[in-house]
């Protein structure tokens, strides 16, 4: 498979005012995706999910490390430069209401791009707008219409209509579903495999839903305190979670069946460590129930179990060095 975007050793640091302090945001990451495949980045609140989204797409600069789209450092271009690419990378808002501009009509919204971007007269704009808002589900009574006047699953589909009108590469998905009722959620879940297919977009889709991940990639990567700890493909990490904090964070997950339930195995005791004074061991040592005393002397690094899962604890060494994990188990 053709890599598509490749991030290595990403780092972003906010500084804190008036003191020297910063906020150590994301620390480190590397992650490739291919064209046409899903990476699902999870984690807390807090885990720098959203900030590794935002370097991206260089909404926000980098304190350090390099992303390569299509084989360009896009860190080196310039802003005239990278500005003729941004087409080709867009990104779905977590709150659709907010991203949307209350004084413009649907239409308006999904033409926005275009009038940047392309020479399309207005009679073939129109036909732009109509094909876009039919293939996200929107109907044709809609696109004059203002977004208060739309659901929350309208108002998400109006965002990714006008996200992919520049036909684009790489969308970044920052909890596209967060903000949505469980109908709409579903909706919009299946709205996005459908694109996927018809159009060939790579998705990295952020998200503290575990179900949506699960539903939607083909790789998943974990964070914690602005680190990867484990990533590989879905199903190694949904059916075989190594690090502990991940079997703790899929023990947190709710099975639409009331007849089944997570073991309650892997619970983490005490306190999240600020990202402005991280500990120097490894992140989860003051939290972890399999500590030991190595594990505070240093970070450990990503080691590659196999088939390119990797995990990031001096505990595992080989696959199933914590034991068997039972994904669900009946009651």
């Amino acid at each position: 498979m053709t890599t598509l975007i490749e991030v290595k050793d990403l780092v972003k640091h906010f500084p804190i005012g008036g003191s020297r302090l910063v906020v150590q945001a994301v620390n480190d990451v590397s992650f490739r995706i291919a064209e046409g495949r899903t990476l699902g980045l999870v984690g807390e609140s807090g885990s720098g999910k959203t900030t590794v989204g935002r370097c991206i797409l260089r909404l926000i600069e980098p304190t350090a490390g390099t992303v390569q789209f299509k084989g360009q450092d896009i860190g080196q271009m310039s802003h005239s430069a990278f500005r003729r690419l941004r087409p080709q990378m867009q990104m779905v808002f977590q709150d659709p209401y907010d991203s949307l501009d209350p004084h413009m009509t649907t239409a308006e919204i999904i033409g926005e791009p275009l009038a940047l971007w392309s020479r399309l007269r207005r009679a073939r704009m129109r036909e732009r707008i109509h094909d876009l808002a039919s293939k996200v589900g929107l109907q044709e009574d809609l696109l004059g219409v203002y977004p208060h006047q739309l659901s929350g699953g309208q108002q998400q589909r109006a965002g990714i209509a006008r996200a992919i009108a520049t036909n684009p590469a790489l969308l970044v998905l920052d909890e596209p579903t967060s903000a949505l009722d469980p109908y709409a959620h579903a909706e919009i879940i299946e709205l996005l495999i459908h694109l996927q297919k018809t159009l060939g977009m790579a998705y990295l889709l952020i998200s503290h839903d575990l179900n949506a991940v699960r539903h939607v990639s083909n790789e998943v990567a974990i964070m914690y305190l602005g680190s990867i700890i484990e990533r590989g493909a879905r199903d190694e990490i949904f059916n075989s979670p190594q690090h502990p904090y991940s079997r703790a964070l899929l023990s947190s997950v709710l099975y639409p069946d009331p007849a089944t339930k997570r073991p309650r195995k892997y619970i983490l005791r005490g306190e999240i460590p600020s990202p402005v004074d991280l500990p120097s061991g490894c992140l989860l040592y003051s939290r972890c129930p399999l500590a030991l005393p190595l594990c505070a002397e240093g970070r450990p690094p990503l080691k590659d179990l196999g088939n390119e899962h990797f995990v990031a604890c001096y505990q595992v060494t080989e696959k199933d060095a914590l034991g068997t994990f039972d994904y669900f188990v009946k009651e």
